[in-house]
Protein backbone atom coordinates (compact mmCIF):
# COMPACT_ATOMS: atom_id res chain seq x y z
CA UNK A 1 0.00 0.00 0.00
CA UNK A 2 2.96 2.23 1.10
CA UNK A 3 4.55 1.02 -2.60
CA UNK A 4 1.65 2.28 -4.41
CA UNK A 5 1.51 5.46 -2.67
CA UNK A 6 4.86 6.85 -3.38
CA UNK A 7 5.40 5.06 -6.34
CA UNK A 8 3.69 8.29 -9.00
CA UNK A 9 6.19 10.28 -6.83
CA UNK A 10 8.80 8.60 -7.44
CA UNK A 11 7.98 8.53 -11.39
CA UNK A 12 8.10 11.94 -11.78
CA UNK A 13 11.17 12.37 -9.46
CA UNK A 14 13.74 12.92 -12.74
CA UNK A 15 11.61 14.95 -14.41
CA UNK A 16 11.10 17.52 -11.50
CA UNK A 17 14.78 17.05 -10.98
CA UNK A 18 15.44 17.66 -14.42
CA UNK A 19 13.07 20.98 -14.29
CA UNK A 20 14.78 21.99 -11.08
CA UNK A 21 18.31 21.83 -12.36
CA UNK A 22 18.02 23.08 -15.68
CA UNK A 23 15.00 25.48 -15.63
CA UNK A 24 14.46 26.50 -11.81
CA UNK A 25 18.13 27.62 -11.06
CA UNK A 26 19.08 29.29 -14.36
CA UNK A 27 16.02 31.18 -13.79
CA UNK A 28 16.13 32.81 -9.89
CA UNK A 29 19.74 33.70 -11.47
CA UNK A 30 18.90 35.33 -14.69
CA UNK A 31 16.05 37.02 -12.30
CA UNK A 32 18.62 37.71 -9.67
CA UNK A 33 21.73 38.80 -12.13
CA UNK A 34 18.57 41.69 -13.51
CA UNK A 35 18.81 43.40 -10.40
CA UNK A 36 23.15 43.48 -9.82
CA UNK A 37 23.94 46.38 -11.25
CA UNK A 38 27.34 48.48 -10.75
CA UNK A 39 26.08 50.06 -7.73
CA UNK A 40 24.82 46.92 -5.51
CA UNK A 41 21.26 45.19 -5.49
CA UNK A 42 18.51 47.73 -7.66
CA UNK A 43 16.96 48.79 -10.69
CA UNK A 44 19.70 50.37 -12.57
CA UNK A 45 19.85 47.33 -15.32
CA UNK A 46 15.81 47.62 -15.97
CA UNK A 47 16.66 51.44 -16.17
CA UNK A 48 19.05 51.00 -18.62
CA UNK A 49 16.97 48.66 -20.30
CA UNK A 50 14.03 51.45 -20.93
CA UNK A 51 16.18 54.25 -21.68
CA UNK A 52 17.93 51.96 -24.53
CA UNK A 53 17.28 53.69 -28.00
CA UNK A 54 15.49 50.51 -29.00
CA UNK A 55 13.56 49.14 -26.69
CA UNK A 56 10.35 51.08 -27.34
CA UNK A 57 10.72 50.01 -31.15
CA UNK A 58 11.42 46.17 -29.76
CA UNK A 59 8.31 46.52 -27.46
CA UNK A 60 6.23 48.00 -30.72
CA UNK A 61 7.51 45.30 -33.10
CA UNK A 62 7.65 42.13 -30.91
CA UNK A 63 3.40 43.20 -30.34
CA UNK A 64 3.27 43.76 -33.62
CA UNK A 65 4.37 40.39 -34.98
CA UNK A 66 2.91 38.35 -32.22
CA UNK A 67 -1.21 39.97 -33.15
CA UNK A 68 -0.04 40.06 -36.76
CA UNK A 69 1.28 36.51 -37.01
CA UNK A 70 -0.96 34.80 -34.24
CA UNK A 71 -4.29 35.39 -35.52
CA UNK A 72 -2.82 34.09 -39.26
CA UNK A 73 -1.46 31.19 -38.14
CA UNK A 74 -4.93 30.02 -35.87
CA UNK A 75 -6.88 31.10 -39.04
CA UNK A 76 -5.04 28.75 -41.87
CA UNK A 77 -4.23 25.77 -38.92
CA UNK A 78 -8.20 26.14 -38.51
CA UNK A 79 -8.84 25.91 -42.51
CA UNK A 80 -6.52 23.33 -42.78
CA UNK A 81 -7.84 20.74 -40.57
CA UNK A 82 -10.83 21.35 -41.87
CA UNK A 83 -9.96 20.43 -44.93
CA UNK A 84 -8.05 17.21 -43.76
CA UNK A 85 -11.46 16.10 -42.22
CA UNK A 86 -13.15 16.16 -44.94
CA UNK A 87 -10.37 14.29 -46.84
CA UNK A 88 -11.27 10.50 -47.81
CA UNK A 89 -7.82 9.67 -49.26
CA UNK A 90 -4.03 10.77 -49.13
CA UNK A 91 -4.96 12.77 -46.09
CA UNK A 92 -1.65 11.26 -43.78
CA UNK A 93 0.17 12.03 -46.46
CA UNK A 94 -1.05 15.94 -47.23
CA UNK A 95 -0.93 16.18 -43.24
CA UNK A 96 3.10 14.80 -43.33
CA UNK A 97 3.66 17.29 -46.59
CA UNK A 98 2.06 20.51 -44.48
CA UNK A 99 4.20 19.45 -41.38
CA UNK A 100 7.65 19.58 -42.91
CA UNK A 101 8.45 22.95 -41.84
CA UNK A 102 8.59 21.75 -38.21
CA UNK A 103 11.65 20.12 -38.90
CA UNK A 104 13.33 23.18 -39.76
CA UNK A 105 14.96 25.24 -37.40
CA UNK A 106 14.25 28.85 -36.94
CA UNK A 107 17.54 30.13 -38.43
CA UNK A 108 17.39 27.84 -41.39
CA UNK A 109 14.12 28.58 -42.06
CA UNK A 110 15.33 32.94 -42.04
CA UNK A 111 17.91 31.86 -44.13
CA UNK A 112 15.44 29.97 -46.40
CA UNK A 113 13.44 33.00 -46.86
CA UNK A 114 16.63 35.55 -47.06
CA UNK A 115 17.39 33.48 -50.41
CA UNK A 116 14.32 34.07 -51.63
CA UNK A 117 13.72 37.93 -50.79
CA UNK A 118 17.39 39.20 -50.67
CA UNK A 119 18.49 41.42 -53.52
CA UNK A 120 20.35 38.60 -55.50
CA UNK A 121 17.60 36.06 -54.31
CA UNK A 122 15.44 34.01 -56.17
CA UNK A 123 12.28 36.46 -56.24
CA UNK A 124 14.44 39.24 -57.64
CA UNK A 125 15.74 37.31 -59.92
CA UNK A 126 12.56 36.06 -61.24
CA UNK A 127 10.89 39.33 -61.22
CA UNK A 128 13.81 40.90 -63.46
CA UNK A 129 13.88 37.70 -65.76
CA UNK A 130 9.78 38.46 -66.27
CA UNK A 131 11.16 41.78 -67.25
CA UNK A 132 8.66 43.41 -64.14
CA UNK A 133 11.64 45.15 -62.30
CA UNK A 134 14.43 46.93 -63.77
CA UNK A 135 17.18 45.80 -61.44
CA UNK A 136 17.16 44.42 -57.64
CA UNK A 137 14.57 45.48 -55.16
CA UNK A 138 16.26 45.65 -51.83
CA UNK A 139 13.01 44.71 -49.55
CA UNK A 140 15.03 44.04 -46.32
CA UNK A 141 16.91 47.11 -44.90
CA UNK A 142 15.77 49.69 -42.65
CA UNK A 143 14.55 51.58 -45.55
CA UNK A 144 11.65 49.39 -46.47
CA UNK A 145 10.30 48.62 -42.92
CA UNK A 146 6.79 47.25 -44.27
CA UNK A 147 8.51 44.61 -47.19
CA UNK A 148 10.80 43.65 -44.23
CA UNK A 149 7.62 43.01 -41.64
CA UNK A 150 6.00 41.36 -44.32
CA UNK A 151 8.80 39.15 -44.98
CA UNK A 152 9.49 38.25 -41.23
CA UNK A 153 5.48 37.35 -40.67
CA UNK A 154 5.89 35.30 -43.82
CA UNK A 155 8.43 33.62 -42.71
CA UNK A 156 6.77 32.95 -39.70
CA UNK A 157 3.75 31.94 -40.56
CA UNK A 158 5.35 28.94 -43.19
CA UNK A 159 8.09 27.98 -40.25
CA UNK A 160 5.50 27.37 -37.84
CA UNK A 161 1.79 27.16 -38.20
CA UNK A 162 2.55 23.56 -38.71
CA UNK A 163 3.02 23.65 -34.94
CA UNK A 164 -0.40 24.68 -34.46
CA UNK A 165 -1.88 22.47 -37.06
CA UNK A 166 -0.94 19.66 -35.08
CA UNK A 167 -2.57 20.67 -31.69
CA UNK A 168 -6.22 21.08 -33.85
CA UNK A 169 -5.84 18.11 -35.44
CA UNK A 170 -5.68 16.15 -32.22
CA UNK A 171 -8.45 18.24 -31.03
CA UNK A 172 -10.71 17.94 -34.27
CA UNK A 173 -10.12 14.15 -34.18
CA UNK A 174 -11.81 13.61 -30.56
CA UNK A 175 -14.96 15.71 -31.48
CA UNK A 176 -17.81 12.98 -32.54
CA UNK A 177 -19.27 13.05 -36.03
CA UNK A 178 -22.13 11.99 -34.56
CA UNK A 179 -22.56 15.96 -33.25
CA UNK A 180 -22.13 17.27 -36.48
CA UNK A 181 -24.23 14.63 -38.18
CA UNK A 182 -27.00 15.53 -35.88
CA UNK A 183 -27.17 19.21 -36.62
CA UNK A 184 -26.59 18.01 -40.34
CA UNK A 185 -29.99 16.28 -40.18
CA UNK A 186 -31.61 19.17 -38.65
CA UNK A 187 -30.57 21.49 -41.31
CA UNK A 188 -27.81 23.47 -39.65
CA UNK A 189 -25.29 25.26 -42.47
CA UNK A 190 -21.65 24.54 -42.28
CA UNK A 191 -20.77 27.69 -40.55
CA UNK A 192 -23.32 27.30 -38.17
CA UNK A 193 -21.88 23.57 -37.38
CA UNK A 194 -18.72 24.92 -36.90
CA UNK A 195 -19.09 27.73 -35.50
CA UNK A 196 -21.67 26.13 -32.57
CA UNK A 197 -20.09 22.50 -32.52
CA UNK A 198 -17.12 22.11 -33.68
CA UNK A 199 -15.72 25.71 -32.01
CA UNK A 200 -16.82 25.14 -28.85
CA UNK A 201 -15.72 21.49 -28.43
CA UNK A 202 -12.45 22.46 -29.92
CA UNK A 203 -11.57 25.06 -27.18
CA UNK A 204 -9.17 23.26 -25.03
CA UNK A 205 -6.82 22.48 -28.24
CA UNK A 206 -7.45 26.09 -29.24
CA UNK A 207 -6.04 27.40 -25.49
CA UNK A 208 -3.08 24.83 -26.01
CA UNK A 209 -1.87 25.97 -29.44
CA UNK A 210 -2.25 30.09 -28.57
CA UNK A 211 -0.59 29.44 -25.36
CA UNK A 212 2.41 27.78 -27.23
CA UNK A 213 2.38 30.16 -30.02
CA UNK A 214 2.31 32.99 -28.68
CA UNK A 215 5.01 32.61 -25.92
CA UNK A 216 7.04 31.10 -28.81
CA UNK A 217 6.11 34.46 -30.71
CA UNK A 218 7.09 37.04 -27.85
CA UNK A 219 10.79 34.90 -28.52
CA UNK A 220 10.96 35.35 -31.92
CA UNK A 221 14.74 36.25 -32.68
CA UNK A 222 16.60 33.97 -34.99
CA UNK A 223 14.20 34.60 -38.37
CA UNK A 224 14.50 38.16 -37.17
CA UNK A 225 18.37 38.16 -37.38
CA UNK A 226 18.56 36.47 -40.24
CA UNK A 227 16.14 38.61 -42.90
CA UNK A 228 16.62 42.30 -40.90
CA UNK A 229 19.30 42.01 -38.55
CA UNK A 230 19.17 45.00 -36.54
CA UNK A 231 17.08 46.41 -39.00
CA UNK A 232 13.78 44.82 -37.10
CA UNK A 233 14.57 45.00 -33.53
CA UNK A 234 12.85 42.37 -31.03
CA UNK A 235 13.14 41.97 -27.36
CA UNK A 236 15.12 38.86 -27.13
CA UNK A 237 17.14 40.38 -30.26
CA UNK A 238 18.19 43.41 -27.89
CA UNK A 239 18.95 41.07 -25.14
CA UNK A 240 21.01 39.21 -27.37
CA UNK A 241 22.74 42.10 -28.54
CA UNK A 242 23.78 43.57 -24.80
CA UNK A 243 24.92 40.63 -23.46
CA UNK A 244 27.08 39.58 -26.76
CA UNK A 245 27.77 43.18 -28.01
CA UNK A 246 27.74 45.24 -25.28
CA UNK A 247 28.70 42.37 -22.74
CA UNK A 248 25.82 43.69 -20.48
CA UNK A 249 24.89 40.60 -18.83
CA UNK A 250 22.33 42.68 -16.32
CA UNK A 251 20.48 44.79 -19.03
CA UNK A 252 20.05 41.46 -21.34
CA UNK A 253 18.61 39.19 -17.99
CA UNK A 254 16.42 42.27 -17.79
CA UNK A 255 15.21 41.78 -21.77
CA UNK A 256 14.93 38.35 -20.55
CA UNK A 257 12.62 38.97 -17.33
CA UNK A 258 10.91 41.04 -19.18
CA UNK A 259 9.59 38.71 -22.38
CA UNK A 260 9.12 35.95 -19.17
CA UNK A 261 6.98 38.63 -17.95
CA UNK A 262 4.75 39.26 -20.88
CA UNK A 263 4.41 35.55 -21.62
CA UNK A 264 3.58 34.71 -18.02
CA UNK A 265 1.04 37.29 -18.55
CA UNK A 266 -0.37 36.30 -22.18
CA UNK A 267 -0.35 32.64 -20.80
CA UNK A 268 -2.90 33.63 -18.05
CA UNK A 269 -4.82 35.99 -20.74
CA UNK A 270 -5.81 32.65 -22.64
CA UNK A 271 -6.28 30.24 -19.74
CA UNK A 272 -9.01 32.76 -19.16
CA UNK A 273 -10.01 33.95 -22.28
CA UNK A 274 -10.39 29.75 -23.98
CA UNK A 275 -11.50 29.13 -20.11
CA UNK A 276 -14.12 25.80 -20.53
CA UNK A 277 -16.83 25.43 -17.56
CA UNK A 278 -16.32 21.87 -15.37
CA UNK A 279 -18.89 19.44 -16.78
CA UNK A 280 -21.92 19.51 -14.82
CA UNK A 281 -21.79 17.22 -11.69
CA UNK A 282 -23.95 14.11 -11.45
Amino acid sequence: MTQSRWLPYALIAPAMVFLGIFFIVPLVQTIMLSFQGGSGFGLENYSKMVGDLNFGLAIKNTFLLVLTVIPLQVGLALAMGMMLQKMTAGRDVVLWIWTIPLGVSDLAAGLVWLALLQNTGYINSMLFAMGLIEGPTPWLNSETPVTLFVAVVLAEVWRATAIVLVILVGGLQLIPKEFGEAAEIFGAKPWTRFTRITLPLLKPSLQSALILRTVLAFEVFAVVYALGGRNFPVLVGEAYVWQRENQNYGVAAAYAVLVMIISLAATIFWLRALRTKPEAQA
